[in-house]
């Protein structure tokens, strides 16, 4: 591989025109093709398999038209102190207001609180359900237009009104932080490189990966089905591994440069040998991605494989685009020591003999590595205490700022009707089988009137063929409870049982119960998921580094570094600690997704950096230096680089912690936390620590496996051994031309 990256790099330095031109019109495709695609709607939400997804999928062939997938809003009305709802002022204010929200082209219903007993107790508080043709993000904006303005104007009656529900949902938005990381990034860059032109490359090139990949995202979305968080993720991760590819390819370069060699040379040498750990890397990430299609939710399969294609282009653009822009820099991309004063130059390169800050930590943890290896794991022990206490469940209007109207809404209704009030779970008996449908339905309603935690059962509606009821059950708590999920447990437990007696099916559906399920389908999937990424990359890593334990030990430090990001999240999210610092409004459960999601995600990153670092010491070893010496080897020219890749990673990642939704603010501080462990305590020192207590066993690999293993030559021996021949890896130039155009 290493000679094939090698030509490639020459090949895209010599052609640096030709690469350009292609590369600038991919971006410039893809740009037009999302300008010109239609709007995309509202990614579909569904999740295959679960009893809540088959009563959606029920209702919609028994009820047509029901649009049991529609927007919903709840306008709550709040009378002023001292009045009541029932007053005839009041009462005339929410019959206009019900009568205005009724005229809209995409509502198919709207209750009346007087005739629907959605009048509280004490008479306070009321409240209408308005329903959709739609989902919430495919509404236009004159429904919501609408909305909004009946809303208004029974508050300039007289009325305290706040509105709930997912018609008014909101695209997120990610503030200024996000362009805040980059530029934190810009600057590491021009600190790390102490060149303008240097640190502008990595730049760049991430920035030109993630526009062909969010644009072409952007294009597809509505072909595919892709919402927004789609795209917002693939920035996020394209942006980071960008960054960081083109950070290893161009520090390479300088190290070559710095050693004597020619230009097309040294681009060559540098893609050859820090392209195949890219190579490596990049793979990792997009095992880690892709598998997230194990889990079986078609949102989270999209959002893995739009990363991971945003991941590859990354990988290309540092393989080509990088050496042809370096062609077009000159030397202007200089090694240190050979700077203008401005950015640090004109100061004589350091000593041979004085070490860096790398090599005099790779040297202490070589001396004291027990020492190291114990504070390490016992301070990520700590870290992951706290996810000992991890709540799993998904974000609700609850969830809100209460700034929102929604989340005023939703505590008005806790006031005024329970906590309960705010997720209802729709009970489906499907009656097609039995021989008394409406039997059957009282049978279910008398069931589950006697159960503990339940405030109110609806009576049963039938369709036109009356063959299928739907019952509404108000539960005693709030939809994220415990008891709210003890609850669905045990009618689904009941379902059986009346199945038996009146061979009538009974199922349990609503927004509460898909949240519950997807909860289940999540927590099931992530043994196997951590399974097949984990033992597909340890597969890999035992190729790229011809050892069984190095892999082994990457494995089980990413684990160290996950569960301790987990603690983490869970101490800020759950438990609100530094919570007004981050921005965090309200605490509550932990996102279902967040263990899978970031332990896929936090895989592949995590092993960029093992990747990095560890071929460069793989690189000495090979090269003849003794196993104590490779590791301050590989320090020394990996650790401030390596430094500078996860600072810069870390930046982007919390530039996205100002987002307005939850999701994505708690998904950019997960990662930016994850990376920081990763990177500063397991790679940089757990790693070093455990390789100098192997020692020579670190590198072992069985001869049997040795000669069955193919050689990716990660290392890059080929191109040291046809060096010494005397035979450059890259002679014949335009013959080495033609064969990468066949290619």
């Amino acid at each position: 591989m290493a000679t094939f990256l090698y030509k490639l790099g020459r090949f895209a330095f010599r052609r640096r025109h030709f690469v350009a031109l292609i590369w600038v019109a991919l971006l410039t495709l893809a740009g037009v093709g999302a300008a010109s695609a239609p709007t995309a709607g509202a990614s579909s939400f569904s999740i295959p398999g679960t009893e809540a997804q088959k009563a959606f999928d029920l209702l919609e062939q028994r009820f047509p038209g029901m649009s049991a997938d529609g927007a919903t809003a709840r306008v709550v009305f709040k009378a002023p102190a001292g009045e009541k709802m029932g007053d005839k002022a009041n009462k005339a204010i929410v019959e206009k207001t019900v009568k205005a929200l009724g005229d809209g082209s995409e509502v198919t219903s709207v209750s009346d609180p007087f005739k629907s007993h959605a009048v509280s107790k004490d008479g306070s508080v009321a409240y209408t359900s308005v329903k959709y043709k739609v989902s919430g993000m495919e509404l236009k904006d004159s429904s919501k237009t609408a909305l909004e303005e009946a809303a208004q104007q029974a508050r300039d009656a007289g009325l305290s009104v706040e509105v709930g529900g997912d018609a008014l949902q909101a695209t997120p938005e990610t503030g200024s932080t996000e362009v805040i990381g980059i530029a934190v990034a810009a600057v590491v860059l021009v600190i790390t490189f102490g060149s303008l032109i240097a640190a502008g490359l990595p730049l760049l090139t991430a920035l030109i990966g993630v526009g062909i990949g969010v644009s072409t995202i952007t294009a597809l979305a509505n072909a595919l089905d892709l919402g927004t968080t789609t795209s917002t993720l693939a920035m996020m991760i394209g942006l980071a591994v960008g960054i960081d590819y083109a950070l290893f390819i161009v520090s390479r370069y300088r190290a070559e440069l710095a050693e004597g060699r020619e230009r097309e040379e040294a681009a060559g040498r540098a893609v050859g040998t820090a392209g195949s750990a890219v190579v490596f890397a990049g793979l990792t990430v997009v095992i880690a991605l892709v598998g997230l299609s194990v889990v079986n939710i078609p949102m989270l399969t999209k959002m893995g494989v739009a990363a991971a294609g945003t991941v590859a282009i990354a990988v290309l653009i540092a393989l080509s685009l990088i050496p042809a822009l370096l062609g077009y820099a000159g030397r202007k991309v200089q090694p240190a020591g050979k700077k203008s004063k401005l950015l640090g130059g004109g100061r004589a390169a350091k000593k041979e003999g004085k070490p860096n800050m790398g090599t005099r930590w790779a040297s202490f943890v070589v001396r004291r590595p027990l020492a190291v290896l114990l504070l390490g794991v016992i301070g990520l022990g700590a870290a992951a205490l706290p996810a000992a206490s991890l709540e799993l469940g998904l974000p609700d209007d609850g969830s809100q700022p209460t700034s929102t109207t929604q989340r005023r809404a939703y505590d008005t209704l806790s006031d005024g009707f329970g906590p309960g009030f705010n997720g209802p779970l729709m009970l489906v008996v499907d009656g097609k089988s039995s021989d008394d449908p409406k039997a059957a339905a009282t049978k279910v309603t008398d069931t589950v009137k006697d159960m503990k935690d339940v405030v109110s059962v609806s009576p049963a509606a039938f369709n036109k063929a009356g063959d299928t009821a739907t019952i509404t059950v108000i539960p005693d708590s709030k939809p994220s409870s415990v008891k709210t999920e003890d609850l669905v447990h045990a009618i689904r437990d009941a379902g059986g049982s009346i199945t038996t007696e009146t061979d009538a099916k009974v199922l349990v559906t609503g927004t509460t119960a898909m949240n519950i399920d997807f909860s289940q389908k999540l927590n099931d999937a992530l043994i196997p998921y951590l399974a097949l990424v984990v033992g597909l990359a340890f597969l890999l890593l035992i190729v790229v580094f011809r050892s069984i334990l190095v892999p082994l030990k990457a494995a089980l430090g990413f684990l160290l570094s996950v569960m301790a990001a987990l603690g983490a999240v869970v101490a800020v999210f759950q438990w609100g600690w530094l919570s007004g610092l981050l921005g965090v409004e309200e605490t509550g459960p932990i996102m279902s997704m967040m263990p899978i999601f970031m332990v896929g995600v936090v895989f592949g990153l995590a092993m960029d950096y093992e990747v990095f670092l560890v071929t460069r010491m793989r690189e000495a070893y090979v090269h003849g230096e003794k196993p104590h010496q490779a590791i301050v080897t590989g320090f020394r020219h990996g650790a401030r680089v390596v430094t500078a890749a996860a600072v810069i990673m870390i930046a982007v990642f919390s530039g996205f912690i100002g987002s307005s939704e939850s999701m994505i603010k708690m998904i950019g501080f997960g990662l930016a936390i994850a990376v920081f462990f990763d990177a500063f305590v397991v790679r940089m020192a757990i790693v070093p620590a455990v390789l100098a207590l192997l020692g020579k066993k670190a590198w072992w690999l069985p001869k049997w496996l040795d000669r069955a293993l193919p050689n990716v030559d990660v290392e890059g021996e080929g191109l040291r051994t046809a060096a010494e021949k005397g035979q450059g890896p890259g002679d014949g130039g335009r013959d080495e031309d033609r064969e990468l155009v066949r290619v």
